[in-house]
C-alpha cells in the first residue's frame, strides 16, 4: 500500500524546522559574539587608519613592514572606494558597519548560489547551507577579523551567476568592483575569455582603472605603492601563510623543490581547466563553479600568499554536489574540505611535532586534495567512451 503524499512531504519540513533554528542561532552567535569580539588579527584596524589618512590627506603608505602585524596594503583604488568607512569618526561604529555589510554580502552570495543552482530557497536546502557556511573557518574567521572578503565572495558569485544568465556587461561590472579592491578574481576572466565574451572586460578594466585613477590622484604617497608595497606583496612570508611557497618556506624546503611543486601545480590546474571544457556546454553551471573553484584552488597554493579563509571562494565548486556530473560527490573531495574549511585546532600535547604540522599544513593539503580529485576523476572519465563527457553538436554549434 503506497504511503499518502503527506508523508512524503514530511521530511523536508522536519527538516526545516531542525535546521533553521541551528542556522540562525550559528549566524547570530559568528555576527554578535565572534566578529564583534574580535581577535588580536584585525584586518579592518588597517583600513580604518589607512582611510581616515587618505581624508585627512596624509601618507597612507607609511606603515613598518618588518612587524607581523597586518599591513594596509590595498591598492589606490581601494583606499578609494572604501574611504566612506573614514568619515565615521567613531571606530566601533565603523568596525561593525563593516562586520554588517560583509555578513550580508555573504548571505545575499549563499541566495544567488542557490538561484544559480536551481535550487529552492524555501527548501531544507536554504538552511542547510547558510549552516555549513558560517561554520566554515573561511566565514568565521572573515567576521572576526572583518576582512573584506565577504564583498569579494559576493562579487564572485555575482560574476558566475551574471555569466550564466548572459547579463555579461553587469558581470563585468561584478568583476570590476572586486579588482578595484583586490585582484584576487582576476584569473576568472579566463571564464567569459573562453566563451570569446568581450562584454565583461569592459567593466572589468573600466572600474578599477577609473578607480585607480581618482586614488592615485587623492593619494599623497600613491608612489609609495608601487615601489614599497608591491615588492612587499611578491615576498613569500613564512607565517600565516598556507600556500606552497609559504609552507616549504617555513620548513626551510629548499627552493629548487619548492618551484619544482609550483610548476606542477600550473600545470595541474592547467590540464583540469582543459579538460573542464568538455562541460562548457551541455553542464553550463557545473562548469563554471567547478573551473572557477580549480583556477582559485591552483591561485591560492602558487602564489605568494595563500591564506586559508580564501576558501570561502572554494564554496560554488563544493555545492556542485547537488549537480549531475559532479566531480565533488566522492570522499576525497570532502576530505579535502574539511583540510580548509575546518575550524578544528590540530595542535597535540601528546604528538606536538605532527599537531603543529597538521595545524599548519591542512588548508595547503585541503586545496591540493581538490585540485588532485576534480583531476583525476576528468582524466578517469576521458579514459572510457562511456564515461567521456560529449558537447552536443547543436549546443557546440550555438
Amino acid at each position: 500500500m503506497p504511503l499518502p503524499t503527506r508523508s512524503t512531504d514530511a521530511v523536508p519540513r522536519l527538516l526545516n524546522q531542525i535546521l533553521w533554528p541551528l542556522a540562525i542561532m550559528t549566524v547570530i552567535h559568528r555576527v554578535l559574539i565572534k566578529a564583534v569580539n574580535g581577535s588580536v588579527t584585525n584586518d579592518f584596524g588597517t583600513v580604518y587608519a589607512a582611510t581616515r589618512r587618505f581624508l585627512a590627506g596624509e601618507p597612507v603608505y607609511s606603515e613598518n613592514l618588518i612587524t607581523v602585524q597586518p599591513h594596509y596594503l590595498y591598492a589606490p583604488s581601494g583606499t578609494f572606494l572604501l574611504a566612506p568607512f573614514g568619515v565615521i569618526d567613531n571606530y566601533t561604529v565603523a568596525r561593525w558597519l563593516f562586520i554588517v555589510i560583509n555578513t550580508a554580502a555573504i548571505i545575499g552570495a549563499l541566495w544567488l548560489l542557490m538561484r544559480l543552482f536551481d535550487l529552492d530557497v524555501r527548501s531544507f536546502a536554504a538552511p542547510a547551507i547558510l549552516l555549513g557556511a558560517f561554520c566554515t573557518e573561511a566565514v568565521t574567521n572573515t567576521l572576526i577579523f572583518t576582512n573584506v572578503n565577504g564583498v569579494i565572495f559576493l562579487c564572485q558569485v555575482a560574476f558566475l551567476y551574471l555569466l550564466h544568465r548572459r547579463r555579461l556587461w553587469w558581470a563585468g561590472v561584478a568583476m570590476g568592483l572586486s579588482l578595484a579592491i583586490k585582484p584576487m578574481l582576476a584569473p576568472l576572466l579566463v571564464l567569459p575569455l573562453i566563451r570569446r565574451q568581450w562584454q565583461p572586460f569592459v567593466a572589468a578594466v573600466a572600474i578599477p582603472a577609473a578607480a585607480m585613477a581618482a586614488g592615485w590622484a587623492l593619494t599623497v604617497d600613491a608612489g609609495r605603492y608601487l615601489s614599497h608595497m608591491a615588492p612587499y606583496m611578491g615576498e613569500v612570508r613564512d607565517y600565516y601563510n598556507s600556500s606552497i611557497a609559504g609552507l616549504g618556506l617555513y620548513y626551510g624546503v629548499p627552493d629548487p623543490v619548492i618551484l619544482v611543486a609550483r610548476i606542477l601545480i600550473v600545470v595541474a590546474t592547467l590540464v583540469a581547466v582543459w579538460l573542464l571544457l568538455d562541460y562548457r556546454h551541455n553542464h553550463e553551471v557545473l562548469w563554471l563553479a567547478t573551473t572557477s573553484g580549480v583556477i582559485l584552488a591552483g591561485v591560492f597554493l602558487v602564489s605568494s600568499l595563500g591564506q586559508m579563509y580564501y576558501s570561502m571562494m572554494l564554496i560554488p565548486i563544493m555545492l556542485t554536489v547537488v549537480l549531475d556530473r559532479s566531480l565533488v560527490r566522492n570522499w576525497p573531495a570532502w576530505l579535502a574540505a574539511y583540510g580548509f574549511f575546518t575550524l578544528d585546532f590540530w595542535e597535540s600535547a601528546r604528538w606536538p611535532y605532527y599537531g603543529r604540522l597538521l595545524e599548519f599544513a591542512h588548508p595547503t593539503l585541503g586545496w591540493l586534495l581538490l585540485l588532485c580529485t576534480v583531476l583525476v576523476i576528468l582524466l578517469w572519465r576521458r579514459t572510457d567512451p562511456r564515461r567521456h563527457e560529449r558537447i552536443a553538436p547543436a549546443a557546440a554549434a550555438a
